[in-house]
């Protein structure tokens, strides 16, 4: 808060006094004061401007002895109640996005051989206050640039109407950034990855640790083999096949021939995902046999894997 810094002029010649108002709060929307912002019913000259407004997001506060004296100026018919009496002008702001600047800034280290497909690292930013009905424009002035560390400094002009304009000096370090699919939220071990589990985003490429998961294909209806955390990178070799068949459940044995088609029970020695093949029990013969898993719990063994004695089978079609 500060108290306002306008200088007032010699008193003008005499005007005809309006009956006036005092406007304890009042929110500007332009970067000067008028004497309409301090009172209502201020007569022919409620446009006259007594200064320049308050930074976006900082207020002013005019006191009773000032406000006055500002009325006497101005032939306006107001006196103070008592010295409490005052006006607060506030200047709302807003914070300029990070991607105001980022963008022409990732413009123009381009221009001078930065990756095309980057992000900038820039420590200790903060993004300034403009007006709240002001869209300025962001101009790169000044940039120097070090390819081969990737480090940078420059100078951004940020200017608009009804703002004073403003330069920043950044200093920072592009970083290419490889496009990749994170999960939306946390997701424990086993559970298989749905189209709604991912989203894209854009991470710095020499965070990753090995081969990661950059296009739905790749990771749509596999499984996890361990929790994965909220918008990081999904290596790859986390991912696997879910499981059609548990090591030490039952499974349907399919044997199928021209003309006959057999079934029986066995044992699954091995756990294992659809087209994989696994060890399985025929507690018939006590045999082991190599067979492919075709679905859950299920699995088919060919003719000619291990001799398969016809008690072990119970026929359930015939062609």
């Amino acid at each position: 808060m500060r108290h306002a810094p306008f200088v007032l002029a010699a008193l003008s010649l005499a005007v005809p006094a309006h009956a006036a108002t005092l406007r304890t709060l009042t929110t500007l929307a332009a970067p000067v004061v008028r004497l309409s912002d301090l009172f209502d019913d201020a007569g022919e000259r409620a446009d006259r401007v007594l200064g320049p407004a308050p930074a976006p997001g900082e207020r002013i506060v005019v006191e009773a002895a000032q406000l006055a004296a500002i009325a006497r100026q101005f032939g306006v018919d107001w006196r103070p109640a008592s010295p409490a009496d005052r006006a607060v002008l506030e200047r709302p702001g807003r914070l300029l996005p990070r991607e105001s600047i980022t963008a022409p800034l990732l413009t123009a280290l381009a221009r001078v051989g930065a990756p095309t497909d980057a992000a900038l690292d820039l420590p200790g930013f903060e993004a300034p206050l403009v007006p709240t009905e002001t869209h300025p424009s962001v101009t790169v002035e000044q940039l120097d640039y070090e390819g081969p560390s990737g480090r940078f400094t420059a100078i951004v002009l940020i200017a608009g109407e009804a703002m004073a304009s403003m330069r920043l000096r950044l200093a920072g370090k592009v970083q290419e950034v490889a496009h990749v699919l994170v999960p939306t939220h946390r997701l424990t071990a086993g559970t298989v990855l749905r189209a709604g589990d991912l989203v894209a985003a854009s991470v710095p490429a020499g965070a990753l640790r090995g081969d990661v998961v950059r296009e739905p294909a790749q990771a749509l209806g596999q499984e996890l083999r361990h929790t994965a955390a909220q918008g990081q990178p999904l290596p790859l070799a986390e991912l696997q096949r879910p499981l059609a068949v548990a090591k030490g459940s039952h499974v349907a044995m399919e044997l199928h021939m021209p003309g006959l088609s057999l079934v029986a029970q066995g044992t699954a020695l091995e756990g294992g995902a659809v087209g994989e093949h696994i060890q399985v029990l025929n507690p018939s013969s006590h045999m082991q046999m190599d067979a492919e898993i075709v679905g859950p719990e299920r699995v088919s063994v060919a003719p000619d894997a291990v001799p398969v004695p016809a008690t072990g089978l119970s026929q359930v079609a015939q062609r």
